[in-house]
């Protein structure tokens, strides 16, 4: 049976390289036995400390979010179908939310982190996340989902491994590294939220960093193969990750295998993960690990060190170049090139390839189209003319208690109408186990990053102008590639094809965090009237309890 990853080798960004080995060493003990003894799904419990704390990224203090102490925040490692139990302590001045990109949440939106489902955890409260991987394997995140806390840390990686049972579609790595890149800003996370309130533009990064630091070393063996596993966990700014005389095979998108392309570089959009192996397989010295920014005006990089065992001298030669700058077609064709892998296991022993899409009718289509109005004297962002403003009770609290006058029930329009730009809590009701076509569409000169929370989609197509229903004849309706963050180019279309097998309340968001935070978002809500465990699980007893749901049972 293949194995969960051995032990990564030592990472200088680590606290611990043994303490790291050791857990890894237990991760994988414990899955196989869980695995031989037909146990029940093991339970993981952490409790985590969120404070304010001095931090020094670019070389001068700054104030920063830490969970535990830590920039970024602990990373969790955990195996399909864990039970997480995450409890979470806010002690800063302003109400907090953890949200966990790319964790479906399964039947369990009450656990997404996001405004339109949790009341915040009040500075000196706690609230204990309860949720499962289920069915999942991959590289994903977390972060602070409310105001604009994440451009000041408190984010940090979630790996899940697969279950000694289940193999992956590739040899077990000697092990693997976790790059958490993003751009960085001196202004605190006060000062940019109070810009973008007074209706100021959000100002270019000043630095890119790796695991929160402007450079990090990462140690293997010659002739050995390692997991590099990337997450963009930036507020804007889209990258592109290489290895200086080393070729990147693509491993996993997201949570599922695509077919393993070899790259000299690899396009990480905002909210966005991949894996890559790389065999190491030059002369024994250190070579250089780059992150680069696409599509900004801020040309930033960041250098880390892939350093061989025993190397001691630096590989000659300048640093790898990038992909011509600014220009969308080499990143779309790209994007393009990524397919998925239909005959790799799922997180479940059925190939990926058994779910065939392409041969579904779909139900309905959405065509949804983001711009950047004035709304009442201050700059905003919509979604076919709609700024999203969170009200005072999560539109799930709303759902669940039948409280009138909060949901703005289907008030925004399918396709773009050319209505006023206007402030809304727009909810899509869509029915469960529908089947979408979903189009975005970009009318602007800045690319464009969407995620939909409690779901996997399929990316069918990218084109440049304006979408129509003609482009359907080039989409790919055999192996797109499946992911939950899809980008889309500069004065371009994105479409996807989504399966809605997970009832709840779900965040359709931009990645690009300043655009988010001013309105364009949406919440789509998957229901059917029958009312079953099977379906959807009840409103935790635990939930907080805000605005006009206060004092309700449950």
């Amino acid at each position: 049976m293949a194995q969960p990853p051995p032990p990564p080798p030592s990472c200088s960004s680590s606290s611990s390289g043994a303490a790291a080995r050791a857990a890894y060493l237990l991760l994988a003990l414990v899955a196989a036995a869980a695995s031989l003894a037909g146990a029940d799904d093991p339970y993981r419990y952490f409790t985590w400390t969120v404070t304010y704390g001095p931090i020094s990224p670019l070389g001068t203090t700054q104030q920063g979010i830490l969970i535990n102490g830590q920039f970024p925040g602990p990373r969790i490692d955990c195996v399909t179908n864990d039970n997480l139990i995450v409890n979470v302590i806010n002690n800063l001045d302003e109400p907090f939310l953890i949200t966990w990109n790319g964790i479906k949440q399964r039947k369990n939106s009450w656990q997404d982190g996001v405004a339109g489902t949790n009341c915040p955890i009040p500075p000196g409260a706690n609230y204990t996340y309860k949720f499962q991987s289920k069915d999942q394997i991959g590289t994903f995140t977390y972060f602070p989902s409310l105001a604009m806390h994440r451009a000041a840390g408190g984010f940090g990686a979630l790996n899940v491994y697969q279950r000694p049972a289940i193999p992956v579609p590739y040899p077990p790595p000697a092990g693997d590294f976790t790059l958490l890149v993003g751009d960085w800003y001196r202004a605190g996370h006060k000062q940019l939220r109070q810009a973008l309130d007074a209706g100021a533009a959000m100002p270019l990064p000043d630095a890119l960093l790796i695991n929160g630091m402007q450079s990090a070393t990462f140690v293997g063996d010659r002739g050995k193969t390692y997991l590099f596993r990337v997450s963009n966990v930036g507020l804007k700014t889209s990258i592109n990750v290489r290895i200086q005389n080393h070729t990147l095979r693509l491993a996993e998108v997201e949570g599922t295998h695509p077919v393993q392309n070899v790259y000299d570089s690899l396009d990480v959009h905002v909210g966005q993960s991949v894996a890559f192996l790389v065999t190491l397989d030059k002369p024994p010295m250190d070579y250089a690990v780059v992150a680069s920014t696409r599509f900004s005006p801020a040309n930033l990089t960041v250098v880390g060190t892939l350093h061989y065992t025993g190397a001691s001298s630096r590989a000659p030669g300048p640093l790898p170049a990038g992909p011509p700058p600014s220009q969308p077609d080499w990143s779309m064709n790209q994007a393009r090139s990524f397919r998925w892998n239909l005959t790799a296991s799922a997180a479940r022993p059925n190939p990926q390839g058994s779910f065939h899409y392409g041969t579904i009718p779909t139900s309905r289509t959405l065509l949804f189209a983001s711009s950047t109005p004035q709304i009442a004297g201050r700059r905003r962002c919509t979604v076919n003319g709609v700024s999203f403003v969170a009200p005072d009770t999560p539109l799930k609290l709303a759902d669940n208690f039948n409280i009138a006058n909060v949901i703005a029930w289907d008030s925004v329009p399918a396709r773009p109408d050319g209505g006023a730009p206007r402030p809304g809590t727009p909810v899509v009701r869509l029915n469960l186990h529908e089947f979408v076509e979903v189009v975005f569409q970009n009318t602007e000169n800045e690319l464009q990053s969407w995620h939909l929370d409690g779901y996997d989609f399929w990316v069918v197509g990218y084109g440049n102008g304006q979408w129509t229903e003609s482009q359907r004849q080039t989409y790919n309706l055999v192996d797109a590639q499946a992911r939950h963050t899809v980008q889309v180019y500069p004065n371009g279309w994105s479409a996807i094809l989504v399966s809605l097998d997970n009832q709840g309340m779900w965040n359709l968001r931009s990645a690009i965090w300043d655009r988010q935070y001013l309105g364009q978002q949406l919440y789509l809500r998957v229901w059917t009237p029958e009312q079953s465990f099977s379906n959807e699980y009840s409103i935790p007893t635990n939930a907080i309890l805000c605005g006009r749901a206060v004092g309700l049972p449950h």
